[in-house]
């Protein structure tokens, strides 16, 4: 893929590769390397200001897709990081470490299994012993693995989607917020799928509700201590979570096809809006969904 110029004014429909695109199955959880077009996680692109400097920010699902475009933007800005992801992503991890390391903050690798309940406790204890405490918590390592029908659609999948969906949000949360300051930030992602779900997602979609509504719930608890919780709601996104079992291949060929703006979104649209919500920027911003979809509405 050709670098993006984002701060250059140009039509946004034309700015990154849309369908068709070929069928390219990988195993789950899937590699960016692997993924033709590469996905723009932003590594030529994104400039920083500084607005996340001293700040100590832990990013799970920081290998590739939506995570390494915000490790980068995050790290561009001047946020020491701890990076989490599979230990079977590490070929992706590595590219990130890198990136991360050239901009020159304090970064470190956690790399570890977010459904295990003491692992995620294990992932705070971890960010606050090398990083020296916790101001930003983003949640991004998610599960989806689409099945045409609820006869097909086992228990073991729909707990395990569940788990790491929903489960690890809540366990890293609750490890986190005994650490984190007035003025820090948490930002889930959630998806359109709460909003609008699809028929082979039946487990998907109703996890990203959950934390849609944990989202709303856990801001208005923790607002009078001084820390905001906000979400970002992703529509079609280019990223290995679709060709590796989260969407099937004919409908990979199409990807992004179904809104207004005919083409999947990139992981470098999206770092900025998880910048925003983790700056000071935003400080009167708490229990919102952004929505990132190409033009359809979260509603």
């Amino acid at each position: 893929m050709a670098t993006q110029n984002q701060y250059s004014m140009q039509d946004p429909l034309k700015q990154y590769p849309g369908p068709n695109f070929e069928r390219q199955p990988q195993s789950p959880p899937g590699l960016a390397k692997d993924m033709n077009p590469r996905p723009d996680h932003g590594e030529q692109s994104y400039q920083g200001f500084g607005r996340l400097k001293g700040r100590r920010a832990l990013i799970t699902g920081a290998d590739s897709g939506i995570g390494r475009a915000v490790a980068i933007a995050f790290a561009r800005e001047g946020a020491d990081l701890a990076l989490n992801y599979l230990p079977s992503e590490e070929a992706d991890a590595q590219e990130v470490r890198k990136l991360v390391a050239d901009a020159g903050v304090n970064a470190v690798a956690l790399p570890g299994d977010i459904s295990d309940e003491a692992f995620c406790r294990e992932l705070v204890t971890r960010t606050v012993s090398e990083l020296g405490g916790i101001d930003i918590l983003v949640n991004i390592a998610g599960k989806q693995t689409s099945v045409e029908s609820i006869a097909e659609l086992t228990t073991e999948q729909f707990e395990a989607t569940f788990r790491t969906n929903v489960f690890a949000m809540f366990w890293l949360c609750k490890a986190a917020l005994e650490h984190m300051p007035p003025g820090a930030t948490i930002i889930n992602t959630t998806s359109i799928q709460s909003y609008q779900p699809s028929a082979s997602l039946l487990d998907y979609a109703p996890s990203k509700a959950a934390i849609t509504a944990f989202t709303h719930a856990l801001a208005k608890q923790v607002a009078p201590k001084g820390v905001r919780v906000n979400a970002v709601a992703p529509g079609p996104i280019w990223t290995p979570l679709q060709p590796s079992g989260g969407q099937p291949q004919e409908k990979i060929e199409v990807f992004g096809s179904e809104v207004p703006m005919k083409r999947p979104g990139q992981p470098a649209e999206l770092a900025p809006i998880y910048v925003v919500l983790a700056s000071q920027e935003s400080s009167f911003v708490t229990g919102e969904v952004y929505g990132v979809t190409g033009g359809n509405p979260i509603t």
